[in-house]
């Protein structure tokens, strides 16, 4: 693998920065540091309700919902996890752009989205409250309380990196001056503060991130040329299956025929069918962005409307990792290897001026943008890592005084001291969350440490809310039982391979599994355990009455549908012209 076989090319700029930031580069970073908190301080007033602090008054409309649905989950973590992830793997990471979201978004969009908007619900373990009762929403709250806290800190631990490779700020100061500024402006105006923060995001996004990809074809000469280049860089480096890394299907039929280690199987079950599922239909962290849509069409159109946003994302995500594996050189010329981030972090790695996977994309944004260009770009990625700390506080404040202060502490709460405990555990969060931000360091990518949590908790998640809203046999503590078991075998699996290197044969089903291909495997069999074992209790134990179940259960529902309108304003029409575009998509890649 290229990590196995990297280079430690001389040190570049181990104590200096790549790039001096000009003075218009500095007014565009700290104009948007202003407005975001001019923000929310305008928007405190609007979020004076648990209704408007926690759901935006459910008052979006589509566009708005859509576009802060898919910024959610275009934070610093996206940017630089899977642009670090594409060096690692190749085109391969695509597949967690295509057919690890657009399904599942559409899926969110026609089939569950009317649950959540009937149920009015302000979480899903709210959602697991109705359809099983409090224990199991009690269980999926903490577990989802636990993955925001560890997953914020990657925010922090991404945006230190900018700042390494671009300021040479100190880490410390970067993490704490970022964070505060988040903790401020979302405990002022709850989720509208975070909503319009998205949404601004979004567009300094695509302005600041296109150049990489725009420049950098303009250099490599074009796609093909892009491909040939990759291919005679990775040969010269005898990395294995070096043609691999610019093909999205064709080596996926054995698993040591690309750099992921893992087979069609994996992606198409693990990561399309299950993680996708999951991550897009269950974590609250983008659901609740659609659930303050103002009506049910909108609710609809909104996953759909970011769905065929994320189509295009992988050209400003994945290619910058493909044209760094083809263009990045050090000072002296020097074709440059980058490493895992344990070993760039450690004290050698230090003081040689390793870099990691994650750093591709700033290394390329140094690269390519000169005074002005650059503060754009930085820009950009501070957004991204306003966005992602924005959407995990206020998701982890939300379930934190629905489902746990206001469920088991306080059962008679008045909304105006949810709205208070709110803003405290808001600034909580951030400062659990700082914490957290070291623990990233000991991964090799923070796309691998996220996935991994995904499958400890989305995965299972996904089984039991799926069998709740299809099968109306499934039980209380079938749902209880299935979730726990769910979530304990997909850490069990975890700590195995940890402990011998050697399970991940049985795990992975191949010794040439890479963390990615590992994740999600054990995706696949804990969903599994959790199905199983939930049909298993609840089939000897007593289901709820039907008259409990309405407005839970498909089949037990009166599906509202939208006001009559043109076939083309349906979100079944949009739907499958999604649809359509992702598969042509699949075979221009193949």
């Amino acid at each position: 693998m290229i990590h196995a076989l990297a280079i430690h090319a001389p040190a570049l700029m181990a104590e200096s920065t790549l790039v001096h930031l000009s003075p218009v580069d500095l007014v565009i970073i700290v104009f948007y540091f202003a407005l975001v908190l001019a923000i929310g301080l305008y928007l405190k007033e609007q979020a004076n309700t648990g209704e408007d602090f926690f759901m935006a008054g459910r008052e979006m409309t589509a566009w708005v919902a859509g576009l802060a649905f898919l910024s959610a989950n275009l934070g610093s973590l996206e940017l630089m996890g899977w642009a670090g992830n594409a060096y690692k793997y190749g085109i391969l990471a695509a597949h967690w752009y295509w057919i690890g979201a657009i399904p599942a978004m559409l899926f969110l969009a026609l089939v569950m989205m009317p649950f959540y908007h009937i149920c009015r619900t302000h979480s899903v373990p709210g959602y697991l409250k109705l359809r099983f009762g409090e224990s199991s929403r009690t269980l999926s709250a903490i577990c989802f309380a636990f993955m925001t806290v560890l997953m914020s800190g990657i925010n922090m631990y991404a945006m230190a990196v900018v700042m390494r490779v671009v300021l040479g700020w100190d880490i410390h100061f970067s993490i704490w001056v970022s964070s505060i500024t988040v903790a401020i402006y979302v405990a002022l105006g709850g989720l509208r503060s975070a909503i319009f923060n998205e949404v601004l995001q979004f567009f300094l996004i695509w302005a600041g991130a296109l150049l990489i990809p725009i420049l950098g074809l303009v250099e490599a000469g074009g796609w093909n040329s892009l491909k040939a280049r990759i291919l005679q860089n990775l040969t010269e480096q005898h990395v294995a299956n070096a043609g691999a890394y610019t093909h999205l299907w064709s080596t996926l039929g054995e698993f040591g025929k690309n750099p992921m280690g893992i087979n069609w199987v994996g992606i198409v079950f693990g990561l399309g069918a299950v993680i996708s599922m999951g991550y897009w239909t269950t974590d609250f962290l983008v659901v609740q962005r659609v659930l303050s849509a103002k009506d049910l069409r909108s609710a609809k159109l909104a996953p759909i409307i970011g769905a065929a946003f994320k189509m295009m994302v992988p050209f400003i995500v994945i290619l910058p990792g493909l044209l760094g594996l083809a263009l990045l050189r050090d000072p002296a010329g020097h074709l440059l290897r980058l490493v895992p981030a344990d070993v760039a972090w450690s004290d050698s790695g230090q003081l040689q001026g390793l870099h990691s996977f994650d750093e591709v994309l700033p290394l390329m944004l140094a690269r390519y943008c000169g005074p002005g260009l650059l503060g754009l770009g930085i820009t950009a990625l501070i957004a991204g890592f306003m966005s992602g700390m924005a959407g995990n506080v206020s998701a982890f404040a939300t379930v934190w005084t629905y489902d746990i202060y206001g469920a088991l502490i306080n059962k008679n709460a008045s909304d105006e001291s949810k709205v208070k405990m709110g803003r405290w555990c808001t600034l909580l969060g951030v400062g659990v969350s700082i914490g957290t931000a070291y623990l990233v360091m000991q991964a090799q990518s923070i796309m691998d440490y996220v996935q991994a949590l995904f499958s400890f908790f989305i995965a299972p998640l996904f089984g039991t809310v799926l069998l709740g809203m299809l099968w109306k046999r499934a039980t209380p503590k079938g749902g209880f039982w299935g979730l726990f078991a769910g979530t304990l075998s997909s850490i069990g699996m975890w700590a195995w391979v940890k402990v011998n290197p050697d399970a991940v044969k049985y795990v992975a089903l191949s010794p040439h599994a890479q963390d990615q291909a590992q994740n999600m495997f054990r995706a696949l069999w804990c969903w599994v355990v959790c199905v199983l074992v939930t049909v298993a209790v609840s089939l000897i134990t007593k289901p709820k009455p039907d008259a409990e179940l309405t407005g839970l259960v498909y089949g037990m529902t009166a599906i509202p549908h939208e006001e009559h309108v043109s076939v083309f304003h349906r979100p079944v029409f949009w739907a499958v012209v999604v649809g359509v575009a992702f598969v042509i998509l699949q075979i221009i890649f193949w």
